[in-house]
């Protein structure tokens, strides 16, 4: 492996041209075709295997030209106060305001509230539902403004009109100024990683291109994949991050050996051979752990984890040759500042922050090892609480129009009718359908927590119909959860009374049933990555108890992470300084994203850190020693690469989607105590107590595993790497070819 990527680096330096030419080509062609590239309809969300799916699916068999998960509006009349929405006038402006909504040319039904009888007690609401012909991402933006214009209009005559649902959600593209913010800050700790401005700017440059070129090729492909923004957000998070980082790893190792002396076209070539090896060990972790969301069973969890599994595959690609062809363009630019005036490129080999840690982990290993533990522990605590669901309108700011129709609906008619479940009745197996669903109506309304149950609506052969429930209790209160399964468990019995079978689904329906079905995925999908994982460090590292090591270290980080999320997202503390308004149960997907994308990150820094320690070991070093070198080479780097992760994903924070600013901040803090924490603390503290027995493998394991030469130990017995050039002033820069 080091060897391969030795000549791969080597090539790239003295190819510089055609290797800068050859990205470039493939930028433009990517960027062209995503200009040409049709604008992508959105999938439809889907989750196979689950209830409300099949629910679903049985909708848009039986009712032909309707769209079962199509877009709706639910637009809330509110009278002035002390008057009521029957009043003449109000009356009047609301049947206007009903009669223009229908009048959209994507709108399949506009259903009068009066006629609905979908009116407060107090008389104080009305609710009119807006029914589309299309889902809410095939909604145009004049459909949208249609609606919007109508519903200012019926506030020109006094009432208040808010308006939520699915239509007025336009999904939010990846980028913003979050996002500039956490590559400036980026910049801001390359620079002071480095001391020069190209060798902060050259990670920074080359990340950029990687995020360009897997972003137009998402673009390009988003027609025929049915790629969605979304998908584009996470691979955008992961491929600036990880470019970055694979970038800094490869230029400060070319720096380290110019320091010992090597010309630079051998400096790149070693970089790339040593640093290089750890970047595609790395970030093969990352496409397992990515790829390995396909054990999930959720179409686009897998589109969001292979496309940005790519956006990982292109940063390798382009730390391995794009970076030593851009060295070899300018190869005393990245060099500290000092060295270029002064002519003198002098090996460091003495003390820095990184050995006095070192040595300071290494004297206490057991105070620093329990004090590790505990910590991330009380961290985690909080996560034994951990409640799944989705968050909806009742997340978002009270400044938006659709958290103010949340609570008007709540306050006019019951927490529950903002989350009313639906019902899909089969009649095909009963004598008289109509009887039947006329019987599950009225089993179902006697259910303790239903609230009310509506009339039964028949598609054309008049073998199944829809009920719609209303609970009594908020979507994503854990009595409606509860309900949900009542009415499923009384299915039986109703069903072998009435000839007919019914199915619960509905948005409410539909997150209960993802949360579960995430929920049984975890154990599956935890077992798959981490197990491939622990056989590739195994490969890397030829230990048995480090990739052990690893994998259990991980595991703290990442549930210390879950933690802090339920404290904030869930419980509240603090939430405000994130702009979260309205706390609530945890995106269902959260968990399987932390242990994915965390995993895959938390392997980056175990992989750079400590296969320096291994480098060392192998070369004859003690393991206290050993680990002591390894931190004097990388600890500085993991530092700054960690503080760069962190601020990439802080930015998304920012975002005013609440998935985003959820997987932000729980990746952000994940990095945090993975990388300062576990690998800086915990790790060297396993390995002193460890000894020789951390680089124990049995000899029999030793023969089957394939040896990949990592440590890069062939290169060392090359002639030209035992006898460096003269360490005195940078050689001039080679003639370009």
């Amino acid at each position: 492996m080091a060897t391969f990527l030795y000549r791969v680096g080597r090539l790239a330096f003295r190819r510089r041209w055609y290797v800068a030419l050859v990205w470039a080509a493939v930028l433009a062609a990517v960027g062209l075709g995503a200009l040409k590239a049709p604008g992508a309809a959105d999938e439809e969300f889907s989750m196979p295997g689950i209830e409300s799916q099949q629910a679903f699916d049985l909708m848009e068999e039986r009712f032909p030209g309707a769209t079962a998960d199509g877009a709706t509006a639910r637009v809330v009349f509110i009278a002035p106060g002390g008057e009521e929405v029957t009043a003449a006038e109000n009356k009047q402006a609301i049947e206007k305001a009903v009669t223009g909504l229908g009048d959209g040319t994507q709108v399949a039904s506009a259903v009068d509230p009066f006629q609905a009888k979908t009116i407060s007690k107090d008389g104080s609401t009305a609710l009119a539902t807006v029914t589309y012909k299309v889902g809410a991402s095939d909604l145009t933006d004049a459909g949208r403004a249609h609606l919007e214009r109508v519903i200012d209009q019926a506030r020109d005559s006094g009432l208040t009109v808010e308006a939520g649902g699915t239509a007025l959600a336009a999904e939010a593209g990846p980028g913003g100024t979050a996002e500039v913010i956490g590559v400036a800050i980026a910049a801001v700790v390359l620079l002071v990683t480095f001391g020069s401005l190209a060798a902060a700017g050259l990670p920074l440059l080359t990340a950029v291109i990687g995020v360009g070129v897997s972003m137009a090729t998402i673009l390009a492909l988003s027609s025929a994949l049915g790629l969605s923004t979304t998908t584009g957000t996470l691979a955008m998070m992961l491929g600036l991050a990880v470019g970055i980082d694979y970038a800094l790893f490869v230029v400060s190792r070319y720096r380290e050996e110019r320091a010992k002396g090597r010309a630079p076209q051998e400096a790149a070539s070693l970089a790339a051979g040593t640093a290089g090896s750890a970047v595609v060990f790395a970030g093969l972790t990352v496409v397992i752990a990515l790829a390995g969301l396909a054990v999930v069973g959720i179409p686009m969890l897998t589109k969001m984890g292979l496309a940005a599994a790519g956006a990982v595959v292109v940063a390798v690609l382009i730390a391995l040759t794009l970076v030593p062809a851009f060295i070899g363009f300018w190869p005393n630019a990245v060099l500290t500042r000092r060295a270029r005036k002064s002519g003198r490129i002098a090996e460091s080999g003495g003390d820095n922050g990184g050995t006095r840690w070192a040595r300071f982990v290494l004297r206490r290993p057991v105070p620093v090892l329990l004090l590790g533990v505990v910590g991330l522990g009380a961290l985690a605590l909080p996560a034994a609480g951990l409640q799944l669901g989705m968050p909806g309108d009742e997340a978002k700011p009270t400044s938006t129009t659709e958290r103010r129709a949340y609570d008007a609906l709540a306050e006019g008619f019951g927490p529950g009718f903002n989350g009313p479940l639906t019902v899909v009745v089969d009649g095909k197996g009963a004598a008289d359908p109509k009887s039947a669903a006329d019987e599950i109506a009225k089993e179902i309304g006697a259910t303790k927590g239903v609230v009310s149950v509506s009339p039964a609506r028949f598609n054309d052969a008049g073998d199944t119909a829809v009920l719609s429930v209303v609970p009594s209790t908020a979507p994503t209160d854990e009595k409606t959860k509860n309900l949900v399964t009542t009415i499923r468990d009384e299915r039986s019995g109703i069903e072998s009374g009435t000839g007919a079978s019914y199915e619960v689904t509905g948005t409410t329906a539909m997150n209960i049933d993802i949360a579960q079905k995430v929920q049984a995925a975890l154990v599956p999908y935890l077992t798959v990555v981490v197990g491939l994982a622990i056989v590739l460090l195994l490969v890397v590292f030829r230990s048995l108890l480090v990739p052990l090591k690893a994998a259990l270290g991980f595991l703290l980080s990442v549930l210390a992470s879950l933690g802090v999320v339920v404290v904030v997202f869930q419980q509240g503390h603090g939430a405000e300084l994130l702009g979260v308004e309205q706390t609530g149960p945890i995106m269902s997907l959260m968990p399987i994203f932390l242990v994915g994308i965390v995993f895959g990150l938390a392997m980056d820094y175990e992989v750079f850190l400590v296969s320096r320690m291994r480098e060392a070991y192998v070369h004859g070093e003690a393991p206290a020693q050993a680990v002591t070198s390894g931190f004097r080479h990388s600890a500085r780097v993991v530092v700054a690469a960690a503080l760069i992760m962190i601020a990439v994903f802080a930015g998304f924070i920012g975002e005013s989607d609440s998935m985003i600013k959820m997987i932000g901040f729980g990746l952000a803090s994940a990095v945090l105590f993975d990388a300062f924490v576990v690998r800086m603390a915990i790790v060297p503290a396993v390995l002193a107590l460890l000894g020789h027995k951390a680089w124990w493998l049995p000899k029999w394991l030793d023969r089957v595993l394939p040896r990949v030469d990592v440590e890069g130990e062939a290169l060392t017995r090359r002639p030209e790497a035992e006898v460096p050039a003269a360490a005195t002033a940078p050689e001039p820069e080679p003639a370009r070819t």
